[in-house]
């Protein structure tokens, strides 16, 4: 009877989608590159900011392999991390890096071409600050929907050191929210603890409310007097 081979472990790197990087937001794609490489292969990393070198992985016992090998392994490397970058590149971009030789070359052409420069970059800051100020919810937009948009506001302004404080994001969430959400947004505005309150905090504590918020009709001033009681019994600061 011959012996059952092991089935590998499932690798959750498949499920793993590459960053794609778009104009205006290189400093938040290479965050999410490097998590991705790292996840992927923490060799790549070491090729894209050393060059196409020969490299040794300190786990890997084969330290005396003949520098043959090694320089073969580095070259699967660049490739490989190459290919990767490459990956990330909008179609409509890639002729513009056809010469990239190496990955390093590549990932400082790609900086160079998205990360803009001192001029871009105040104008891109100026922009996110005009989205946060002109930020408005769908009367049919899912809460979801709306606090991964702001939330993606809130992000890249921090990255553009444009950070909003915390009182000012929850009341402009609050403000931006459709008229059925009045009755909760103007009760928790009136609450103590606003200006501490974490804005993935304030997301939750309206998920509390958004199912019976579907079910409230404008109209029906017995629920919404229901509702506003509900909240002012049950809000909490998380």
């Amino acid at each position: 009877m011959s012996e059952t081979e092991p089935i590998p472990p499932t690798s959750s790197v498949t499920a793993l989608r590459i960053p794609i990087i778009k104009k205006g937001e290189y400093d938040l794609w290479s965050m999410k590159m490097r998590q991705y490489i790292a996840i992927t292969d923490h060799i790549l990393w070491d090729i894209i900011t050393n060059g196409n070198q020969t490299t040794t992985d300190p786990a890997s016992p084969s330290v005396s392999a003949p520098k043959t090998s090694l320089a073969a392994n580095a070259r699967r490397n660049n490739e490989k991390a190459l290919n990767i970058l490459l990956s990330a590149i909008p179609d409509r971009h890639l002729l513009s890096f056809h010469d990239a030789v190496d990955a390093r070359s590549l990932w400082k052409a790609i900086k160079a071409r998205f990360g803009g420069n001192e001029a871009s970059k105040k104008m891109q800051k100026n922009l996110l600050k005009q989205q946060f100020e002109t930020f408005t919810i769908g009367s049919r937009e899912e809460l979801d929907s709306a606090y991964e948009r702001f939330q993606h506001i809130l992000s890249m302004l921090e990255l553009h050191d444009a950070t909003v404080s915390i009182e000012d994001a929850n009341l402009k969430f609050l403000r931006s929210l459709p008229s059925v959400w009045h009755v909760v947004a103007t009760m928790i505005r009136g609450q103590p603890g606003l200006d501490e309150l974490d804005f993935d905090d304030l997301y939750n504590n309206l998920k509390v409310y958004e199912h019976e918020l579907k079910g409230v009709s404008n109209s029906n001033s017995q629920n919404i007097a229901f509702l506003s009681t509900e909240v002012k019994g049950s809000w909490f600061v998380a």
